[in-house]
């Protein structure tokens, strides 16, 4: 069996007691940082009677066949990232799929959450959101991403590393508006625990003097916008930004309009009209 743990996202009183259960009988414990590991165990006054081996970014695709042979074998394998749920911006997605994909039962003990604590937080709607992850790291692929982001209604969640936190700020103003609400929640759960909410523009301003520690960021999601207010190149916009996540066109097409409230048809127009026009301006230049 595969278990996929959980573990404190800082404060050691919040790992849950099945954890130090599942650390003491486990054969196999995959850990991404075995330092961070050992001082779990410590605080946690649990001594591992399993092997214990690393499994992070970097040798993650070379260890999942040994794992999952051991796992085969009968062994009880127990994933542990840093802090969090495994496979969640961590480790676990390669080893989770190769087990399901060899027929290994795969469970969880469900741990404390970095994104629904600063949802909970954040002070912003929290019955539909989105998990982002981490935006890329480059200025260009950033800015593309969050401008597809820019009509997302629902609440989203970002992770962010703390010396990119003012830049990241400075583009989801540019790409929402300087006025759209946020949170930036830092150090959750830990002796330093802030959490700053305001306009993104506000708090781009604050992160600028530099920000330490873990970093959640929220923001509220778009407000729902008139279908007499969109205009036809807004809609083209809204579904070649679905296109590019990976939607075919007839389901980005029917879900903008259910979502702007525009007919389909509309909505269709408005994608032909915007290619012809970008096909007449590649014809003249």
């Amino acid at each position: 069996m595969l278990v996929l743990a959980g573990t404190p996202i800082g404060d050691p009183a919040d790992a849950p007691a099945r954890l130090a259960a599942e650390l003491a009988a486990a054969d196999v414990i995959a850990a991404e940082d075995t330092r961070r590991l050992r001082r779990l165990t410590q605080e946690l006054g649990v001594e591992p009677a399993g092997r214990v081996v690393s499994y992070f970014e970097a040798n993650e695709s070379a260890r999942t066949p040994d794992l999952v042979a051991r796992l085969l074998a009968g062994a009880r394998v127990l994933l542990v990232t840093d802090a969090g749920m495994p496979s969640v911006s961590d480790p676990g997605f390669r080893l989770v799929t190769a087990a399901v994909a060899a027929g290994v039962r795969v469970t969880a003990v469900p741990g404390p959450s970095a994104v629904l604590t600063a949802l909970a937080l954040s002070g912003l709607p929290v019955d539909r959101f989105c998990f982002e992850g981490f935006l890329p790291r480059k200025g260009g692929e950033r800015a593309r991403t969050l401008a597809a982001n820019a009509a997302e209604p629902r609440t989203m969640v970002y992770f962010e590393a703390p010396h990119r936190l003012g830049e990241t700020l400075t583009a989801m103003a540019d790409a929402f508006g300087a006025d759209r609400p946020a949170a930036v929640c830092r150090e959750l759960t830990k002796t330093y625990e802030e959490v700053r909410r305001g306009p993104l523009g506000e708090l781009a301003a604050w992160a600028a003097e530099g920000v330490r520690g873990e970093i959640t960021v929220v923001v509220a999601g778009a407000a729902p916008k008139r279908a007499e207010d969109t205009t036809p190149s807004e809609l083209a916009a809204l579904v070649a930004a679905r296109e590019a996540r990976g939607e075919h066109r007839k389901a980005a097409i029917a879900a903008v309009a259910a979502e702007t409230g525009v007919p389909k048809r509309a909505v269709f127009d408005a994608v032909v009209a915007a290619k012809e026009e970008s096909q007449a301006q590649s014809s003249t230049g």
